[in-house]
Order: C-alpha cells, then structure tokens, then sequence
C-alpha cells in the first residue's frame, strides 16, 4: 500500500516535472522529504481523527452516566415523596412537656402551691350567739346555729385562717409513678390558738398528706366515700355544709380504670365513732372500734360531664367499763355534674346521700353515728337524707354567678322517744347566691350572701344570714 502511493506520488511529481522540468530536477532530494513529510502529516491527521473519536465516545459514556445518575435521583426523589406523605398521615406523636413549673431535686419534680385567703363576715343569729374563736364563726356550720329563743345576736369577723399550702412530689423509679402529696392550712388546728386582740398567730393543720405508688393510695385524703366534684365555689369553707359528705382520714386505696374516663376506687380507711348518748347530744369519740371502714366509687369523666356513685359500709362500736355494743352502718351517695359549655366555665351539679349510721361522713357529724341506751347497752341508729346542688353561670369573662342549696333531714330509731332525743339535730338547709369576679388571673375576688336554718327533734329553731366578702390569690 506504502509503495502504491509513492508510485502515485511519482506519477504526480513526473507530471509536473513535464510541465516544468527544470524545477522538478533541480531538487530531487526534496521530493522524497516532502513525500515523507506529508505521510507524517497524514499520520498525525489520523492519531488526531483516532483521538477525537476516543474523546467522542467517552463523552457519549459521560453522557449516558449522568442520564443514569438523574434517573436514580429522580427514584430516590419519587422514594422520598412517598415517605413524607405516609409521615404526615400519621398522628404526630406527643412531646413529652417540660415541667411548667416546680423544681427539680434528683430525679423528683417539686412543685409548691395553695392560696392566701382574706375572708370577712358579718353574720346575724335569730336565737343567739355563736361563741367567739369559733368553728361557727369562721364558716358556716349548721348544728351550731342558736336555737331556743335566745336574743338575736349579730357579729363581725375577718380571718385568713383558710389560706392553704400544698406540696406536691413526683418521681419515677423503675418505670414506676411515684407521687407525694402534702397539704396544710390553719383552719382547724388543735392547741393554743392566737387572740384576735392582738397577734392571731394560728397553728398549721395537717389537710391531706399520702403517697401514690402507681394506683395505689397510702396516707390521708378525701374518703373514697366523697365526691368533691360536688362542692360549689363559694366565699365558705365549704358551701351548704349540711347536704354534702366531707371527710378526710387516713387510708388505703386502690383505683383500677375500667374504660375510656370510668375509674374504680376501693379503699380501707380510718374507722371512728362518733356517738350520743340518751339525753343529751354531745358526741364523743369513743376511740374503740376494730374494723376499718370500706369505701368504694365509681367514676365517669366525659366531655359533657361527670357521674359518681359511692358505697360505704362500716361498723360502730363503744365501750363502756368493760362491755361493748357494737352496729353496722352503711351509706349510699350519687352525684355529678353536668357543663354547660366546652369551657366548663359552667356548670350545675348534684349530690345526694343516704345513710344509715354513717353522721360523720355527712354534715360534718351533723348527726350522730348511733345513739347509745345504757339501759339496754344498745347503740340505736340514726338514719340521714341529705342532698346539695349548685349552678354555676358564667355572665362575662372572668365574672361567674353561683346558685346553690343544701339540705339534712335525720331519722332516729322508733325506740328513741322525745325525752331521749329531743335536743338532737332534725334537720338543716342552707341556700346561698355569690359572685365572683377575677380582674386577672389567680386572683379572685366574691361576695357571698347565705340564709341557713336548724330545727331540733323537739321543734326548737334557729336562723342564720351572713354576709361575706373575700379576696383570693392562688400560686
């Protein structure tokens, strides 16, 4: 092939030497060279050609790379968007809130909380006087209402007595809930109390203090027995005292949930006494009873309201040098509550008792819980209705009306004649109507206008109207 194009290339050059011989024969050696050159050049045209199309090819490889390349991402893209919209189907979960407030101590948070509360009263007594320093004249207690036909008496009192402090601990050991819970006020406490002339210094009282390891209760609470649901918000300690049950004690209990909001409380608790004998109604503690008092609630919480229904069954028992008499006793409370808005700003609530032998759980011992015959060393029993209802009604932001009533009738043994039980509590109502008023929150301002009533067996009554006002700040 070589050889071929040099005898092409010499065929050229002859040609060109007949047209101009001279030229073409005076260099021969040049002809060769430039024969060689142009090889050379055409040699390199070709390594030029060879590499163009190498770079061409891998170019088209790049090429098909890169489609590669955008056709995963685009999947993975496509995988992607696929992820996100079964993500955002789902339910986020609930973040676990950071305490609010309350510090920490180890692994227990502790919160501090409760109320300062100024209250003051002016109170009139149809039949009497209510001693000074007294339960009856810091709040409204029905069996200590004047009965008889005694002069009227009307009398004034301020107290911060009812302001309220409350500990609250919660840990969790092991997968466990381990709450603590201790509370104190200076209402009620026993021992030497201030004078109202100069320091009124009062002593703290012990409200309520219990442990809670998951559903289990040990220490002192509201008695299973009692539903708090149905207190009313009002300026008094407790709002209609004769138609509802109130007790705290020491105890145990178990709560076990049976389903959405329903909840079931059974308890052992602290078992006392509280007796009269014939003649005269003064009611003793006797301290001799055996048998804890058992208490059980069934609870319902919704979004429309609440339900409650409480059991109680408990002996009474007394000594008397040596010999004992002893009685059941048991009790019956339904109540509730049913709100007016989603809010529950408002609401009317009811609770209604029946007893038999049961005076302390109800009334705060507005009756007694048997009456003791010596003659026949026999503790008669005391039978008791008692109800309470309220309505709350809120008439603008932060403004809320309160309607409420209470009620206790009490039935004695058919053995108890006059002579014997005569001096006893019959029967007690209250109603009241208040308004509240919080200009910002945790702070409550209410006045409170109350008409309460009493009636012993033997027909002797007495009356009350108060008048109370009261300033409130919860921390």
């Amino acid at each position: 092939m070589r050889g071929m194009r040099r005898i092409l290339l010499g065929g050229l050059l002859a040609g060109s030497a007949l047209i101009a011989p001279q030229t073409a024969w005076a260099k021969p050696v040049s002809v060769e060279a430039r024969l060689d050159k142009l090889e050379a050049e055409m040699q390199g045209l070709r390594g030029d050609l060879d590499a163009a199309r190498a770079e061409n090819d891998k170019l088209k490889q790049r090429a098909a790379d890169a489609e590669a390349r955008a056709a995963a991402a685009e999947g993975q893209a496509a995988e992607a968007t696929k992820r996100v919209a079964v993500l955002e189907a789902k339910p986020a979960p609930t973040p676990t809130p950071a305490p609010a407030d309350g510090f920490k101590s180890g692994s227990t948070t502790i919160k501090l909380g409760g109320y300062i509360k100024l209250i003051g009263s002016s109170t009139h007594y149809s039949d009497g006087e209510v001693a000074t320093n007294s339960l009856g004249r810091d709040f409204y207690l029905p069996q200590t209402i004047p009965t008889g036909g005694q002069p009227a008496a009307h009398d004034t009192d301020f107290t911060a007595k009812q302001s309220r402090f409350w500990l609250n601990l919660d840990t969790a050991i092991s997968g466990h809930a381990v709450k603590g819970y201790l509370e104190f006020d200076f209402q009620t406490s026993p021992g030497t109390q201030g004078s109202q002339r100069t320091t009124n210094g009062y002593n703290p009282a012990l409200r309520r203090a219990y442990m809670q390891v998951d559903r289990w209760t040990f220490g002192q609470d509201w008695t299973t027995f009692q539903y708090t649901g149905a207190l009313p918000e009002s300026t008094d300690y407790v709002g209609g005292a004769e138609g509802t049950v109130f007790v705290r004690q020491p105890l145990i209990r178990y709560s076990a949930p049976l389903g959405k909001g329903t909840t079931l409380h059974l308890g052992i608790e602290n078992p006392e006494s509280g007796t009269a004998s014939i003649g005269s109604a003064t009611l003793t503690e006797n301290g001799d009873d055996r048998l804890p008092d058992v208490a059980a609630r069934l609870t319902h919480s919704g979004k429309g309201g609440e339900f409650s229904l409480g059991l109680l069954a408990r002996q009474v028992r007394t000594e008397n040098l040596g010999v004992s008499a002893s009685t059941g006793g048991f009790g019956v409370s339904l109540g509730g509550k049913l709100f007016f808005n989603d809010a529950k700003t408002g609401d009317a609530r009811i609770l209604v008792t029946y007893g038999r032998n049961i005076g302390r759980y109800v009334g705060l011992n507005f009756a007694p819980d048997a009456v003791y015959v010596p003659a026949t060393n026999r503790l008669e029993s005391a039978s008791l209705l008692a109800i309470i209802g309220a309505v709350r009604v809120p008439v603008a932001p932060g403004v809320r009306v309160n309607l409420m009533g209470s009620y206790q009738n009490v039935d004695y043994a058919d053995v108890l004649t006059l002579a014997n039980v005569g001096t006893f509590n019959k029967q007690a109502w209250s109603g009241a109507a208040n308004l509240f008023y919080s200009p910002m929150k945790n702070v409550d301002l209410g006045v409170e206008y109350r008409h309460g009533e009493r009636e012993l067996v033997n027909g002797a009554e007495g009356s009350t109207d108060r008048i109370d006002v009261v300033a409130k700040y919860s921390f």
